[in-house]
């Protein structure tokens, strides 16, 4: 079983509104030591060493935060996929290539107006890192 966390920091502005932001996700590793040195590759910033059981990470753009736990028994599955942005795909990708990093796909523009290029870390989980600008959150089909 793949296990995804995701912890909300909830502020509640009025009896009627509250406001969500998302703090973290958590995938399993049956390796965390290994899974650590690949996301610090990565350019994540390690903040929390518990291992051999659990680590975490903040992203290098934001507060948004990426934690990894030790799951031994993790069964292989393609039912996660982590997306990370970065305005400067392009010369990421290379960066990374040249650190040893290997792309299942390099730089593509998408249909849906996003640059993807797609990776795998050690547990197999999928990473897409992608640019998409304003369309992130604004495509042209968003309903208000």
């Amino acid at each position: 079983m793949h296990v995804i966390t995701i912890y909300i920091k909830t502020i509640h502005e009025s009896k009627t509104k509250c406001s969500m932001n998302l703090n973290q996700v958590t995938v399993s590793s049956r390796n965390l030591k290994k899974a650590v040195a690949f996301y610090k590759q990565l350019g994540l910033k390690l903040i929390v060493d518990a291992l051999p059981r659990y680590a975490r990470f903040l992203c290098p753009d934001g507060d948004a935060t990426f934690s990894i736990h030790l799951n031994e028994s993790m069964q292989n599955n393609d039912n996660t996929t982590i997306y990370f942005e970065d305005d400067n795909l392009e010369s990421l990708v290379i960066q990374l290539q040249q650190k040893g990093i290997t792309f299942t796909s390099q730089p593509e523009d998408k249909s849906w107006l996003w640059k993807e290029a797609k990776l795998l870390d050690p547990d197999g989980n999928q990473i897409i890192l992608f640019k998409a600008g304003n369309n992130r959150i604004h495509p042209p089909w968003r309903i208000d």
